[in-house]
């Protein structure tokens, strides 16, 4: 009987142990999000990463120099690991039908930025990123913290208070055991060490933004592969203003950060810049051949249109002599037959003037002995009378 006992209760703690081996499986495999974007080598315990691997529970992911990775998680949250980073998701509870839950993530060393999803937008207190010093307590906003030996400086950028999209002001506070400070300006840091409270909230310097964004420069690089194109390029800036408008910054401010944002390395501007120059030479080149082979052809062109004009106008200069020729023919022809009809008519016109001439002295002579008879008639009557 005994040994019938020890075996059931054998058993059963062997039961109890693979049934909390079963937990603690689903509680590793539990999705959190997924990789966006990666660059360089970035690893977890039992794998290395690449973009559009899934993220679980529980998992550290580690970044190593010069590398860096953006998650984005199932709330829509954005958390962007800087290189030489080490970070793990705690606690992430999410019910996407009433936009509950709670996100608890901690980073041992290194840089993370968070940009709040929907978790935080329903409760702004249910985001925490907890670091050796001390908490940061998101406010649903956008903020960057960066872990080095013994200190903790955190930066928050947004959105302000006076955001023009009327979006809840962003804010994080920053507390320990000795005290707490809250953010509320874009672009105010907060400095914490061990032992100590944090300091006052303060206006960041260039130098430190800088720093902030030096932790981010590999993983913009994964963004801005050398075989992105302009079109690619064009895309992210304006998904980056998108952003940054939702997060209520003004445009010079978008301006800086854009720049600051997408660059491109020196080496890689040089390469371009030769690749360029050498295209326009050999476009130019080609242009010069082109210009070239068309000049041949339309001297070939005009020599062939010179022989053709020049016949065209020898055609011409025989037509219009031959025309020349046949009018001054007709013309000639035209002014002996006037001058035939003229003379014609010249020796007509005497022989007229000749009889009309001789007609009148008749009828004077027939006139005059008309009236010397008559004078003689008169006479005669009157000396009959006088008789």
């Amino acid at each position: 009987m005994n040994k019938i006992l020890t075996i059931i209760l054998a058993l059963l703690f062997f039961g109890s142990l693979s049934a909390k081996a079963n937990e603690e499986l689903t509680i590793e495999k539990q999705l959190v999000g997924i990789v966006g974007a990666i660059s360089g080598t970035v690893k977890t315990e039992t794998r290395e990463l690449k973009t559009g691997d899934k993220i679980y529970l529980n998992e550290t992911i580690v970044a190593g120099s010069g590398s860096g990775t953006q998650i984005l998680l199932l709330d829509q949250s954005t958390f962007t690991i800087g290189e030489d980073s080490e970070v793990v998701m705690d606690t992430f509870i999410f019910d996407p039908a009433t936009n509950d839950g709670k996100i608890v993530a901690s980073v041992k060393q290194g840089s993370l930025k968070v940009i709040s999803g929907l978790i935080s937008k329903k409760n702004p207190d249910s985001l925490t990123v907890e670091v050796p010093e001390g908490t940061l307590g998101s406010r649903g906003t956008e903020f960057q913290t960066i872990v080095s030996k013994g200190r903790t400086d955190t930066l928050l950028i947004g959105p302000g208070k006076n955001n023009t999209l009327g979006m809840r002001p962003g804010a994080v506070l920053v507390g320990n055991n000795f005290g707490s400070t809250l953010l509320d300006n874009p672009y105010s840091i907060t400095s914490m060490s061990k032992g100590k409270a944090p300091g006052q909230a303060r206006k960041i310097t260039k130098n430190q933004l800088k720093k902030f964004n030096k932790k981010m420069k590999s993983l913009r690089v994964a963004k801005l592969s050398p075989d992105s194109t302009k079109a690619e390029r064009k895309a992210i800036k304006k998904e980056l203003k998108k952003e940054l408008k939702a997060l209520g910054f003004e445009k010079e401010e978008i301006k800086s950060i854009i720049k600051q944002n997408i660059k491109k390395d020196k080496k890689k501007k040089v390469a371009i810049k030769t690749e360029r120059a050498e295209k326009k030479k050999k476009a130019k080149k080609k242009k010069k051949a082109k210009a070239e082979n068309k000049k041949g052809k339309k001297k070939k062109a005009v020599k062939k249109k010179g022989s053709k004009k020049k016949k065209a106008v020898k055609k011409k200069a025989s037509k219009k002599k031959k025309a020349v020729k046949k009018k001054a023919t007709k013309k000639k022809k035209v002014v002996k037959k006037k001058a035939a009809k003229k003379k014609k008519v010249v020796k007509k016109k005497p022989k007229k003037k000749k009889k009309v001439v001789k007609k009148k002295p008749k009828k004077k002579k027939k006139i005059q002995k008309k009236k010397r008879t008559a004078k003689k008639k008169a006479k005669k009557k009157k000396r009959k009378k006088k008789k």
